[in-house]
């Protein structure tokens, strides 16, 4: 099995700058090889979730354990 932690880490980071619209998230992180479950494996932790917004539309932000995880990691979240 791979270990895929570090791509979850790129992703938790990425999304923890700033929400993303899903549809981005899914463009940037989509994969064809169902052995990197990398978005998977981020809300499977409960690193990021999805919310729904009636103006924005469809958001992926990082859940605090997300931003615990980044920290754990030496990859503290930016600053608002």
């Amino acid at each position: 099995m791979q270990n895929i932690e570090p791509l979850v880490l790129d992703l938790v980071e990425w999304v923890a700058k700033e929400p993303r619209p899903y549809a981005d998230v899914m463009d940037a992180w989509k994969t064809s090889c169902p052995r990197l479950t990398v978005w998977e494996d981020a809300v499977d932790s409960g690193y990021l979730v999805r919310q729904h917004d009636r103006v924005l539309g469809v958001r992926v932000v990082a859940t605090e354990a997300g931003k615990r995880f980044l920290s754990q990691k030496g990859r503290a979240p930016a600053a608002p």
